[in-house]
């Protein structure tokens, strides 16, 4: 288990819901992943994210699918793309650490709310 953390700390990290507008195969990247363009409304827009989602779900699946995201990371540029939003989701158990599984809301909720 990691160490405890403050609230305070937890609040700094702001994590929004939005939803996958297009998916493109990443073969750049050096562990599979694809490459992610996110819409979370008005107030922060589209952007981008390479995520290592392929082996549990296919392009056709994350294509408007509503995800979390940490949104407030500075951008990181991953071979020729560069990554802006951290999107969120558990490896699924195996021993593959590279077995990503999108999170995502049990229901539909407006475009950029906040994960709290």
């Amino acid at each position: 288990m990691k160490p405890q953390i403050a609230y305070e700390d937890f609040e700094k990290v702001d994590i929004r819901i939005g939803r996958v507008i297009k998916v493109e195969d990443f073969p750049e990247a050096r562990k599979p992943a694809y490459k992610l363009w996110i819409d979370f409304g008005k107030e922060i827009g589209v952007k981008t994210s390479s995520a290592q989602f392929v082996k549990n779900q296919t392009k056709e699946e994350l294509l408007n699918k509503q995800v979390a995201c940490v949104v407030n990371f500075a951008p990181r540029q991953i071979g020729p793309f560069t990554s802006e939003v951290l999107t969120l989701g558990p490896d699924d158990g195996t021993d593959d650490p590279g077995n990503w599984v999108v999170l995502t809301p049990f229901k539909e909720v407006p475009l950029g709310r906040q994960v709290k």
